[in-house]
């Protein structure tokens, strides 16, 4: 009995006294107390123990679990792959418990065990689903988190008309993307919350459905349709909801599976009777392919067109919703910035629509300036003091929880110094912060530029200054063509001051002329004056398009055949750069069907591809170069139209003759209202040999830079050289065709000789002299060397 009775004590006191912990265990415990902390988790359990372990490598068991082959990193990765797996699942436990919402399979697919769930008295929501698969856009009109609609009041009244209908109240708004129906729909919500609507509208709410939600993770029959089926139960019965879904027509086909039915089928009764009132928008494009083809669903649903404002009206657009964007950016815009936003993006981004163009090149000229004051000395040393100050604090903590006290204590110490610096540099920060910024017109046309690849200057200086002497600065480059460069000059200044119709190209022309005498280079020069660009010139030899069949190679080819998806050589290179200049060398040889294609744009402005995407045309200009009448002006005196002996009377009336035959000539090969089309056709006289020296010049010139720059050498070449490249380079028939080759015979090929033998030193002066029927290089070290 006594045994019993001690046994019996001793039991008690066994059970009564408290668990000692220490060593490994209690810096375990600690441990895994730290990383429950970290995820937010309310209790510690065997995970948060072995993640414990894991992260420690002084503990025995980790040397154990080492020893045995444990993938310690693999460990980690799992148990932090649970913990936000669990993350997830206690997120989306209040809808959970408030109905079965997902049909039974997204919360397997979420990966919740069965009975994982733990049950929590709440209170329920009256429309979980629908809360879940939508945004409420009139609690966020509610909060001011909506831009303020401007200038479409017609639109809105249409839809506030539609809506208030006993039956088919279905509005369905349809543009271009970027119009604004969106905002639409964002006003009417604010108006609701103003009170601003007919009393079948007042205190409903406008929810924004997310479709792709809506569909998503249901992976078995029946899932979709339950799931919709709860959306529009919870519609009916609450009797205060007016549903928007934005691209609508995915409804056609949208959760369909084999045996079952799509959205649209689900909702047609309802929207029928007038028990569901919903707001769509889409594209006409998509109205056209999805909504008109299904009959049924079309007559319940109310067509509201919306159309792009024009330029006054996104003015006042942009006008009305600057301050939300100066908030956010923490700047301002100025009247000039909203002024060249929408003038710039009308003119150079032709395959967007306003105001969404307009508002976004607002918004990242806004960012780009918003964001200069993070790119300051300043900044960049706060933000690496600010990275260090969270480093040493994360080591600090490790080492207090491996409890090496005096390591944290040294990191203490480093980490107040940083911070002491972190507050001087945020000081110093706030005050570069505090400085006004201002959005100008500059900063509108750097985003274009970026854009575009449209140079930064031709946007922002005055138009009118730009062109005022375009017909003086292509002369410069082109020789002996006075007459073309004024006429081309002249139609391109008509059309950059708005006398010319905006629905056109800038400019079309047919060049005729000789071979030689500057077509391809005026080309070339406009391009480069024009755009300020030398890529901006497209080419296309015509003679590539001399079968019928050809033709589908500058749209694209059609449906159904080989390179039906790469695009036409034509609209694919404008789609690419619509700032240019399109060359299309020797039309005469390209098929009749060809004028058909060209008619359109020089008409329209446009084209239309085999892919169904309109290519704009409006900013380039067309130039064909013909050799038709070409004999005629070959035949010519070398001195122009002038012959020897008469006078200037007789050579104009010559030339007019001559100019006569070449026009009918054209008129023969041409359709008229092909001719009657281009804006000017222009006749390029054959080169003189005062015009052979000019162009000699030039050549010379470049030559003498190309040098300069790759062997630092100075070019001295007298006029005895220049004479002889001039007579040797001259060819009536050839025009300006052989100088190129005369110089590369005559200078460069001595040139090249001499700096490969040695003779001719990079920095060195070297005059080019003809003597002695031959070409010499002489410096002053060098008299005679390479004179063969």
């Amino acid at each position: 009995m006594n045994k019993l009775l001690s046994l019996k004590k001793e039991l008690r006191e066994t059970t009564i006294s408290k668990p000692s912990i220490a060593g490994d265990g209690a810096k375990t415990i600690k441990l895994a107390f730290s990383k429950a902390k970290k995820y937010h988790h309310s209790r510690i359990g065997s995970e948060h123990l072995l993640l414990a372990i894991v992260s420690d490598k002084e503990l025995a068991a980790f040397e154990l679990l080492k020893r045995n082959g444990a993938d310690i990193k693999l460990i980690k990765e799992k148990i932090a792959s649970l913990f936000d797996e669990s993350a997830r699942i206690e997120k989306l436990e209040n809808l959970m418990s408030e109905g079965d919402i997902f049909g039974g399979g997204l919360a397997d697919e979420m990966g919740a065990p069965t009975g994982a769930m733990p049950t929590k008295t709440k209170t329920k929501k009256k429309t979980p689903a629908l809360d879940f698969f939508s945004t409420d856009l009139t609690a966020k009109a509610q909060k001011g988190e909506l831009d303020p609609l401007i200038n479409r009041q017609s639109e809105l009244e249409r839809t506030i008309k539609i809506l208030n209908r006993r039956t088919k109240n279905n509005p369905v708004l349809v543009g271009d993307p970027g119009v604004g129906k969106t905002a639409i729909v964002e006003g009417l919500a604010q108006k609701i919350i103003n009170g601003e609507v007919p009393p079948v509208l007042r205190g409903k709410r406008l929810l924004s459905l997310d479709m792709s939600l809506l569909v998503a993770g249901t992976k078995y029959r029946g899932e979709f349709e339950e799931r919709i089926k709860k959306v529009v139960q919870e519609i009916k019965d609450s009797k205060n909801i007016v549903l928007f879904v934005d691209e609508i027509h995915n409804i056609v086909g949208a959760g369909s599976a084999e045996g079952s039915i799509d959205a649209a089928n689900i909702l047609k009764p309802q929207l029928s009777k007038g028990e569901l009132r919903l707001i769509g928008a889409t594209t006409l494009d998509e109205y056209r392919k999805f909504i008109e083809k299904d009959a049924a669903l079309e007559r319940r649903l109310q067509m509201v067109k919306v159309e792009e404002p024009s330029k006054a009206d996104t003015i006042r657009i942009l006008e009305g919703i600057k301050k939300n964007y100066e908030k956010h950016h923490d700047v301002k815009i100025l009247d000039e910035a909203i002024q060249a936003s929408v003038e710039l993006s009308s003119r150079y981004i032709q395959d967007r629509f306003l105001p969404d163009k307009a508002i976004d090149l607002l918004d990242e000229a806004a960012s780009s300036v918003g964001l200069e004051q993070f790119n300051s000395s300043v900044a960049k040393k706060l933000g690496k003091i600010e990275s260090l100050i969270k480093k040493i604090a994360a080591k600090k903590e490790e080492m207090v929880e491996k409890q090496k006290f005096e390591e944290a204590a040294a990191l203490r110490d480093q980490e107040l110094a940083l911070k002491s610096e972190e507050k001087s540099l945020k000081r110093r920060f706030n005050l570069i912060k505090n400085k006004e910024k201002n959005i100008s017109r500059e900063d509108i046309a750097n985003v274009v530029s970026e854009w575009t690849g449209v140079s930064v200057i031709s946007l922002v200086q005055d138009e009118l200054k730009k062109f005022k002497n375009l017909e003086a600065k292509i002369k410069k480059r082109i020789i002996g063509q006075n007459k073309a460069v004024k006429a081309v000059s002249g139609a391109i200044q008509r059309s950059r001051v708005g006398v010319a119709s905006e629905s056109r190209p800038i400019g079309s022309f047919i060049f005729l002329g000789p071979t030689g005498v500057g077509k391809t280079e005026l080309a070339k020069a406009i391009a480069d004056i024009v755009y300020e660009e030398k890529q901006a010139l497209i080419k296309l030899d015509m003679s590539e398009f001399m079968e019928k069949h050809n033709i589908s190679r500058l749209v694209g080819a059609p449906p159904g055949y080989v390179g039906y998806e790469e695009g036409g050589k034509l609209t694919e290179a404008v789609r690419r750069k619509p700032y240019s200049v399109i060359l299309l060398d020797e039309i005469e040889k390209a098929h009749p069907e060809v004028q058909n294609v060209l008619l359109q744009i020089m008409e329209d402005g446009f084209l239309t591809d085999s892919t169904g995407r309109r290519v704009n045309f409006k900013n380039t200009i067309i130039i064909l170069t013909s050799n038709i009448g070409t004999k005629a002006l070959t035949q010519e005196a070398a001195l122009g139209f002038q012959s020897k002996g008469e006078d200037k009377k007789a050579s104009k009336n010559r030339y007019e003759s001559m100019r006569k035959d070449i026009m009918a000539d054209l008129s023969e090969h041409f359709r008229p209202e092909f001719l009657n089309r281009v804006d000017k056709i222009i006749i390029f006289n054959p080169l003189s040999k005062k015009d052979i020296k000019e162009i000699v010049a030039l050549e010379l010139l470049k030559l003498i830079n190309r040098v300069k720059k790759h062997n630092q050498l100075t070019l001295l070449i007298d006029g005895s050289a220049r004479t002889e490249v001039a007579k040797k380079g001259y060819d009536p028939k050839l025009g300006a065709r052989p100088v190129r080759r005369v110089i590369a015979e005559l200078i460069e090929d001595k040139l090249s000789q001499a700096l490969l033998e040695g003779s001719l030193k990079n920095g060195q002066k070297v005059k080019v002299s003809f003597k002695d029927k031959k070409v010499t290089l002489g410096h002053p070290e060098l008299v005679s060397g390479s004179t063969k």
